[in-house]
C-alpha cells in the first residue's frame, strides 16, 4: 500500500474532501485507513465498566485508501508515491525507499 502508519496524507474523494489529517491505523487486506479527524461517526453506547456513563460516542470511521493521497514532508503537496532502492553507506544492504513523484524527495 502507498499509505503508512503515522503518515500525513490528504482526503481527495468523498464526504471529507480536502482535509488532511495522521494516519492512526491502516488494513492492508482491505485496503482502507483511519485517518485522525476524518470520516467521524456517532456510536451509541451502553453504560459499561469502561465508559459507566454511555451514550453518544464520536470516532473516526475508516476510508477507503484510494481516496488519499500522501503529504510531502518536503513541498507540502499531495503526492503520488515511488519507490527507490538505495544502498545503506554502513552496512552495504540494498534498502527501499520511497520518494515523492513531485519533486523526488526520499522520506
Amino acid at each position: 500500500m502507498h499509505v503508512h502508519k503515522d503518515d500525513t496524507v490528504i482526503v481527495k474523494a468523498g464526504n471529507n474532501i480536502g482535509k488532511e489529517g495522521k494516519v492512526l491505523k491502516v488494513f492492508p487486506n482491505t485496503q482502507r485507513v483511519i485517518v485522525e479527524g476524518v470520516n467521524i461517526i456517532k456510536r451509541h453506547t451502553k453504560p459499561s465498566q469502561r465508559n459507566p456513563q454511555g451514550g453518544v460516542v464520536q470516532k473516526e470511521a475508516s476510508i477507503h485508501a484510494s481516496n488519499v493521497m500522501v503529504k510531502c514532508p518536503k513541498c507540502s503537496a499531495a503526492t503520488r508515491v515511488g519507490h527507490r532502492l538505495v544502498t545503506d553507506a554502513g552496512s552495504g544492504r540494498k534498502k527501499g525507499m520511497r520518494l515523492c513523484r513531485s519533486c523526488g524527495e526520499m522520506f
